[in-house]
C-alpha cells in the first residue's frame, strides 16, 4: 500500500490528462453533467455565494456546474503543475470546455449566463492547499465539488475516508455537493508516470458519506463501449448536501 505522500505530484502531466480524458465529451462524462446540473439548479443563489473545487487538477467541467451560483469560486489543488494549468485555463478556457457548459446550458440558470468563459476568468481563485494536511483553505463554502480525487491519490481506503471528511468539512452546514469517482479503479498512467489507486464501489462511497450529510444519492455511470482507459468499471456520482 503506498500513500499520497508517495509520489510527486507536482510533475503530473496535465495536459496528457486532459487529453486522454477530456479532449472529447464522453457519454459518462455527459451523464454526470446532466445529473450534476439537475441537482445544482435547484441551487438558489445568494449574494456572495463561494464556491470550491477540492483537488481540482485539470479539469473544469466541475467548476462550470457550480458557476451561475457563486460569486468566487476557489480551485484547491496541490500539484504545481495543475496549479500552472488552472492558471492559465481559468484565464481563458479551451474551446474544448464548450461542450461541457452546453449539457449545462439546457437549464435556465446557466443561460443566464452569457458568456461563462469571462465569468469563470471574472470568478476563479486558484490557490495551492494539500487536504490531508489541514492546510488553510478559506472554508467555510457554501457549495463544493471533488471529482475523481480520493480515490485517485492514494492506494489507502484510511486516505480515501479522511479525503471526504475533510472534503465535508470545508463546507457550511447544508450546502450541496458533488463528487465523483471512478469505480473499482486499479490506478493510472498519465505522462508516462503511474498514479494510484483505491477500489471503491457505491456501498464504500455512501459507507463513508453517510455520517457526513444529511442528504446523499449515489449513482453508477456506466462507461458504455468507450471506457476512458482499462482498469476501472464505471463511475460513481455523489450529490448531496453536508450536515
Amino acid at each position: 500500500m503506498s500513500d499520497n505522500a508517495a509520489y510527486d505530484w507536482d510533475v503530473f502531466d496535465s495536459d496528457d490528462y486532459v487529453a486522454r480524458n477530456y479532449a472529447r465529451l464522453s457519454p459518462a462524462d455527459r451523464q454526470i453533467l446532466e445529473q450534476m446540473g439537475e441537482f445544482f439548479r435547484r441551487t438558489e443563489p445568494r449574494p456572495g455565494m463561494r464556491g470550491v473545487d477540492v483537488g481540482a487538477g485539470a479539469n473544469l467541467y466541475p467548476a462550470l456546474g457550480m458557476l451561475p451560483f457563486c460569486e468566487q469560486i476557489t480551485f484547491l489543488e496541490h500539484s504545481s503543475s495543475n496549479l500552472d494549468w488552472l492558471k492559465r485555463q481559468t484565464a481563458g478556457y479551451s474551446p474544448i470546455w464548450d461542450a461541457y457548459w452546453d449539457v449545462l446550458a439546457v437549464h435556465a440558470q446557466y443561460r443566464r449566463l452569457a458568456d461563462p468563459r469571462a465569468a469563470l476568468a471574472e470568478r476563479a481563485a486558484v490557490r495551492q492547499a494539500d487536504l490531508l494536511a489541514g492546510a488553510d483553505t478559506g472554508a467555510p463554502y457554501d457549495i463544493g465539488t471533488m471529482f475523481f480525487v480520493a480515490e485517485s491519490f492514494s492506494t489507502s481506503v484510511a486516505e480515501f475516508r479522511l479525503a471526504l471528511r475533510r472534503f465535508c468539512e470545508l463546507l457550511r452546514p447544508g450546502a450541496p455537493f458533488a463528487v465523483a469517482f471512478m469505480e473499482n479503479s486499479r490506478g493510472y498512467a498519465v505522462g508516462g508516470r503511474n498514479y494510484p489507486a483505491v477500489a471503491v464501489d457505491a456501498a464504500e462511497v455512501s459507507a463513508a458519506l453517510g455520517h457526513l450529510t444529511t442528504e446523499l444519492d449515489v449513482a453508477r455511470i456506466e462507461s458504455g463501449d468507450a471506457p476512458l482507459r482499462d482498469g476501472y468499471t464505471g463511475m460513481l456520482l455523489a450529490l448531496g448536501r453536508v450536515k
